[in-house]
């Protein structure tokens, strides 16, 4: 793959991202906000001191703050996604461009999100303990980049295994053993409980769906988008080609 085809393919994939930031503002408002209000009004109501006037009110944080935040990670996640499609293209299968930005879309989401989700899943505020936040944030980056890695490595076994097992078999050992290693990695690394007592739990579970929610959202449009653009690029031929065809056909002399 050329240069001009990466950064043509860049660029698209970063309004991609922007697109689908936008869909997950929409569903970070509607869903994710009104779950973080009501973890903060717990939070007022429970604490022993109250703080000084908040340097940016939450009016501000959950509609310019959440949009700005939003959207420039959507653009920066596009491009990065884009930078790992230009990668993978061909190297996972036999594919077409659709095809490869929704695979790659959903095993990015599997990866980089929900693995590690299901080990460390987000808090609202009021739930976690600020002297262990470091700890905590360190250890979830620590099981992206290993669920990245095993990810990286069950599609390289399954592939060595395919000429031996078949591609149906050669798959399920690939994921029996990114399954295998990623319970590993859960029972070795440590967990967090640190709900308060009194936090509804009810509260706590919907906050916890509604980042999933947004996440999904987010990596399913770009791999939508993305997939539609990239066709655009790589693969513009066939409809050229008739139109080609088209124009010879008409403006051939028809012999007598």
């Amino acid at each position: 793959m050329n240069s001009v085809t990466v950064r043509n393919l860049l660029v698209r994939g970063m309004l991609a991202g922007l697109a689908a930031g936008v869909l997950a503002l929409v569903v970070a408002y509607f869903l994710g906000e009104p779950r973080v209000d009501e973890a903060i009004a717990f939070e007022e109501a429970h604490a022993h001191e109250h703080g000084g006037e908040e340097l940016v009110s939450r009016a501000m944080q959950s509609t310019g703050g959440l949009s700005t935040g939003v959207l420039v990670y959507g653009v920066a996640f596009g491009g990065i996604a884009a930078l790992a499609y230009c990668f993978a293209l061909g190297r996972i299968g036999r594919f077409g461009p659709r095809a490869s930005a929704l695979l790659l879309a959903g095993a990015g989401l599997v990866a980089v999100y929900l693995v590690p989700f299901l080990k460390y899943p987000a808090n609202p505020p009021a739930v976690g303990d600020p002297d262990t936040l470091n700890q905590r944030t360190a250890l979830f980056l620590l099981m992206i980049v290993l669920s990245v890695l095993l990810a990286v490595a069950a599609v390289i076994l399954g592939k060595r295994l395919a000429p031996r097992l078949g591609n149906w078999n050669a798959t399920l050992a690939a994921g029996g053993f990114f399954v295998l290693a990623v319970s590993l990695a859960y029972a070795f690394l440590p967990s967090f409980n640190e709900a308060p007592e009194g936090f509804p739990a009810t509260l706590l579970w919907q906050y916890r769906l509604a980042t999933l929610a947004i996440q999904v959202t987010l990596w399913t449009a770009y791999g939508l988008v993305f997939g539609l653009l990239a066709e655009r690029v790589l693969a513009p031929g066939p409809a050229r080609t008739e139109d080609e065809k088209a124009a010879e056909g008409r403006a051939t002399p028809v012999a007598h």
